[in-house]
């Protein structure tokens, strides 16, 4: 399904409806590139589960919202092997949700199944083209 959004809200809440899909074991990668509104889009994920606080992990690689929302950064990341050395990948199809930024950093060892969210810029700087 293709969506336009007009503002962050918009993705948000595109993303907090997008939430009702998903269940525990879930991974969805988040494509789109820098100030697409991966992270807003997180953001209303985690909403509709009930949980706010959510920033770019950027610096993190991995931030943990209620315990089970696993929000992913690999753009620093190089390999699947380096994510694995650093345990991000333990979280795979567990009892939580995976949503990941920069995931074809780590292509090589994303499960087997996984959900795509694509986010794409306009020539507007506020329309947004998301892709589920």
């Amino acid at each position: 399904m293709k969506f336009i959004s007009n503002s962050e809200q918009e993705t948000f809440n595109i993303a907090k409806k997008y939430a009702e899909t998903l269940s525990r074991g879930d991974v969805v990668v988040l494509h789109g590139e820098l100030g697409a509104g991966k992270t807003a889009f997180t953001k209303g994920v985690a909403a509709y589960f009930g949980l706010t606080g959510v920033v770019s992990p950027t610096y993190a690689y991995l931030n943990v919202y209620g315990d089970f929302i696993y929000h992913y950064d690999c753009y620093r990341l190089s390999s699947g092997e380096e994510a694995e050395a650093l345990g991000l990948t333990d979280y795979f199809n567990g009892d939580n949700i995976c949503l990941i930024e920069w995931a074809e950093n780590i292509a090589g060892v994303l499960p087997e199944k996984v959900k795509t969210v694509s986010i794409a810029k306009t020539e507007n700087p506020n329309i947004r083209i998301i892709e589920l």
